[in-house]
């Protein structure tokens, strides 16, 4: 979803007065509430599609799309689910991106195919513009700020002139993320290196038992946020940030968006194709055969050497090399 906002971004440089909504699970709506660019918020309720409620919701909302009479839809997650509701919408012109995983391309009236293995998902996205006449080199700002979120952070944490680290040690694969130890590791280098750097850990719920893991390593250095912050108040903690530490996840992307200095951490999957944009050059990686799989199950022998063999040695001379000079 955070790569895919430059659609929005430059659909709305081209067409000002359109009427421009986003169709998204309701999980990821505080995302996109009030965006400047954005003239409506379509949710549907994915985590309840197993109940009936769930089922009557999710169908009122592709109704609600249908019933706008849109002039395009267009699908950038190229899966089959998505690609029926984008064709049962019955917009003008559907237009989507080309991934042959699950046949969506049958649905839409323009499938875009990928320029290359590979380009990166951005781009892809982008080039579903171009097909469709809209320029892609006019100037935007990705994510701009909140200001009473980010007055807010300032307000409820100490953040004051440290230098702050992020880290994000989940990820929806279990297979994408890198060991806990190794975190814990790389801040007790990182810390003895420079006692002016605090660690911040994020993540969802969820991703609570490896927050608290990773506090233990240097107690008094490490804010564990796990499970606290609304995604608003996450991107506002990433702008103030001086470096992220992720594993391949949704934070990367918007720490990518803000510019932040990522070190992202790969196995299964290919920075070439989704890594931090604009920096997929400076992501982590341990070639081996059998990475990136592009799977969600390691079946190395050896299970996750691509992530167990990134050490926290390489780890830290990348953060080193990492900090922004004018930061």
């Amino acid at each position: 979803m955070i790569q895919a906002i430059p659609v929005l971004r430059l659909l709305r440089l081209r067409f000002p007065s359109a009427h421009i909504a986003w169709w998204v699970d309701a999980s990821l709506t505080p995302l996109l509430e009030g965006d400047r660019d954005l003239s409506e918020v379509i949710p549907f309720h994915r985590r309840e599609l197993k109940a009936w409620r769930g089922v009557v919701g999710f169908g009122q909302s592709v109704l609600r799309m249908r019933r706008r009479r849109f002039d395009w839809v267009l699908d950038l997650q190229g899966l089959l689910r998505s690609s029926v509701v984008s064709w049962v919408a019955n917009g003008g012109l559907t237009a989507g991106v080309d991934d042959p995983r699950e046949g969506a391309a049958a649905f839409y009236d323009l499938a875009v195919p990928r320029p290359s293995q590979a380009t990166h998902a951005v781009d892809w996205y982008l080039e579903v513009l171009r097909r469709v006449g809209v320029p892609t080199d006019l100037p935007f700002e990705w994510l701009p700020q909140r200001p009473a979120i980010a007055q807010s952070i300032l307000a409820r944490w100490p953040v004051g002139d440290r230098r702050w680290i992020c880290l994000q040690p989940g990820a929806r694969w279990w297979n994408k993320r890198w060991p806990v130890r190794h975190f814990q590791e790389v801040v007790r280098r990182v810390a003895a290196a420079d006692p002016g750097i605090g660690f911040v850990v994020l993540g969802g719920r969820e991703d609570k038992p490896l927050g608290q893991e990773i506090s233990g390593a240097h107690p008094g250095r490490i804010l564990d946020l796990t499970g606290e912050l609304s995604l608003p108040e996450m991107i506002e903690w990433l702008r103030v940030a001086d470096l992220m530490l992720t594993n391949d996840t949704g934070p990367m992307h918007a720490a990518a968006a803000l510019g932040i200095p990522v070190v992202g951490l790969f196995g299964p999957t290919d920075p070439r194709r989704t890594g931090p944009y604009g920096q997929v050059t400076e992501a982590v990686r341990i070639p081996l055969h059998c990475s990136p799989c592009l799977k969600q199950r390691c079946r190395n022998p050896r299970s996750m050497a691509c992530l167990e063999d990134i050490s926290p040695e390489l780890v830290t001379r990348a953060i080193q090399s990492r900090w922004h000079p004018s930061r």
